[in-house]
């Protein structure tokens, strides 16, 4: 036990528990909600083809590029209606997981 641990409180289902928190506990980063306007990549790979543009209005389920991975193309598709802000990759580019593919307004 760590002299620094100090006691406090866990709610947990909306129950209170009296308990020690670590100091590595009470600096850790918070969660925060993933934003829908920037579209991430889910696996690595290399981007096959770009369909849109910056300044571009574009539709719910309307294809936006294709990202290839392990032998396999996957075209990723827009998550909601929306104008295309910025475009982080360019053809051939090497993304890794959780790379800033594109940003919408």
């Amino acid at each position: 036990m760590d002299k620094n641990d100090k006691l406090g409180f866990l709610n947990i289902d909306t129950s209170l528990y009296q308990t020690r928190i670590s100091n590595k506990f009470q600096n850790r980063k918070s969660y925060q909600p993933a934003d829908p306007r920037i579209i991430l990549s889910f696996i690595p790979g290399i981007i096959l083809d770009i369909f849109i543009e910056p300044g571009q209005n574009i539709s719910k389920g309307e294809d936006l590029m294709i990202l290839e991975a392990m032998k396999m193309q996957n075209k990723l598709k827009c998550n909601m209606d929306g104008k295309v802000k910025s475009v982080a990759v360019k053809k051939g580019d090497k993304v890794s997981k959780g790379t800033v593919l594109l940003e919408l307004e």
